[in-house]
């Protein structure tokens, strides 16, 4: 168990080098250089220590909420490590089932005969469109499912963001999501597969889907910050801005379950649960009045499991006395 825990916390620099994850150093910097645009926009005193100042705010990055964030990172890949990392879903057996399905609704695999840069082009497109509306509807059930919120609760009981917010999350919405990605890789393999044969491949950068590299490279870490960045309502429309998902923290009612969306913003907008950087401006984040008590790591794990109960166990007593009725 040592062993794992230390291989576990070991592996967290690694973040900084994989273009796979959202604290990558090209990703951050990235956001570095947007943010400069912004603080040179708003600020009409600017000098390197101010521009210093307008990025690392200690009443944010020292903020009890960063703070907690800070030990979620850490504490929840320990935990990935020790409990569901053997049993969460895995792609293969996803995605021969998917082919196998289909070879018996419309016979053997097509195989099509196409260039093989159009191949890898669909495949690498399938996978960045399907991994986005999986992540949609996913996040839409935790918003939804009472008992589900109660968990994603955590997400947005942060008081303020910081690009570590991202890992700001109960480890049984990690559960779910490490699922969704294995569903969602066996569904698409599975298509590919049945369309195109064994020989598919994806267009990457540093080994990152090409649209995600994209996406993320263009402020995905401002997102979760203190810096207001707006694509203009165009193309706001199309793609999630950083000032868009920020509204969704918002501890205003009004903006509840709006901007539900990762990276593509047409889900909400056919769910008509968009609202763009115009529309929304002096935000405050969080729950509000809807407090979560996630006053510490501790009242963080335990008590969205503790609430979820509540919100399942009325309805589970009230089958029970039906069913003795």
């Amino acid at each position: 168990m040592i062993e794992t825990i230390w291989q576990s916390v070991s592996t967290l620099p690694g973040y900084l080098v994989d273009a796979n994850k959202r604290i990558f150093w090209l990703y951050l910097a990235s956001a570095v250089v947007m943010a400069s645009f912004v603080y040179y926009a708003t600020n009409q005193s600017r000098s390197l220590k101010g521009f210093w100042h307008f990025l690392f705010p200690r009443s944010v990055w020292l903020h009890n909420s960063a703070k907690q964030d800070y030990g979620l990172f850490v504490i929840n890949r320990i935990i990935k490590a020790l409990t569901f990392t053997p049993i969460v879903l895995t792609m293969v057996p996803v995605a021969i089932g998917i082919s196998d399905a289909l070879e018996t609704l419309f016979g053997p695999s097509l195989h099509l005969q196409w260039p093989p840069f159009i191949v890898v082009g669909v495949f690498t497109l399938m996978l960045f469109i399907v991994d986005d509306l999986t992540r949609y509807l996913l996040h839409l059930a935790l918003h939804k499912i009472p008992f589900l919120w109660e968990i994603h609760k955590v997400h947005h009981s942060a008081k303020v963001l910081t690009p570590f917010t991202i890992y700001r999350s109960h480890p049984v919405e990690s559960y779910f999501y490490a699922c969704r990605m294995a569903l969602t890789q066996g569904i698409v393999v599975g298509l590919g597969y049945f369309f195109f044969g064994s020989a598919l491949s994806m267009f990457d950068i540093l080994g990152a889907n090409v649209f995600v590299f994209v996406f993320n490279i263009c402020g995905s870490n401002l997102r979760h910050s203190h810096i207001w960045f707006s694509w203009g309502d165009k193309l706001e429309g199309w793609v999630i801005s950083p000032a868009q998902h920020q509204i969704h923290h918002s501890d205003n009612p009004k903006h509840f379950d709006t901007n539900i969306g990762s990276a593509l913003a047409i889900w909400d907008r056919m769910a008509g649960s968009l609202i763009r950087a115009s529309e929304a401006k002096g935000i405050s984040i969080g729950v509000g009045k809807y407090d979560a008590g996630h006053d510490s790591l501790w009242a963080i794990y335990y008590k969205p499991v503790v609430e979820a109960f509540k919100v399942l166990l009325p309805k589970w007593f009230i089958r029970k006395k039906q069913d003795n009725q």
